[in-house]
């Protein structure tokens, strides 16, 4: 069954994003990013590319070539699921296909809507049976 984590109080999702995906990466696991949009798409990739004065995170789309090859894909898309590993979920809504996937992240920042969106996701997957961790992005710091 997969796991589903919400982190709260993020500040940038973005940049929390590109932060999972390190972590991610450095244990040799595969990731999804599901956006809202190829603006989104763009701006995720961005990120990623700069996360680290040492390093990048390598992304793709899946209308890239070697797409298969990529430990973090980045799509608004949910048609081509290629990886089932980690699921990190940018859009306002669950993703219908999150069930496939081990690890589900949903971010959620300070915003009053983003918030009531969370609740209401929060409430679909524990309805549903899931187990829900949570975690409070402001009391890491």
């Amino acid at each position: 069954m997969t796991r589903v984590e919400f982190f709260f109080n993020v500040e940038d999702k973005l940049t929390k994003t590109a932060e999972l995906c390190e972590r991610a990466v450095d244990k040799s696991r595969e990731l999804m990013i599901f956006t809202q949009n190829d603006e989104m798409n763009i701006a995720v990739q961005g990120v990623l590319w700069r996360q680290s004065a040492t390093s990048f995170l390598a992304s793709i789309r899946p209308s890239q070539a070697m797409h298969m090859h990529s430990s973090i894909l980045v799509t608004d898309n949910g048609d081509k699921l290629e990886k089932d590993d980690i699921l990190i979920n940018l859009q306002i809504e669950h993703p219908p296909f999150f069930s496939r996937f081990r690890y589900l992240a949903e971010l959620v920042s300070n915003d009053e809507a983003d918030k009531a969106a969370a609740r209401l996701k929060f409430k679909f997957y524990r309805d549903r049976g899931y187990e829900i961790k949570s975690t409070d992005v402001s009391k890491l710091k």
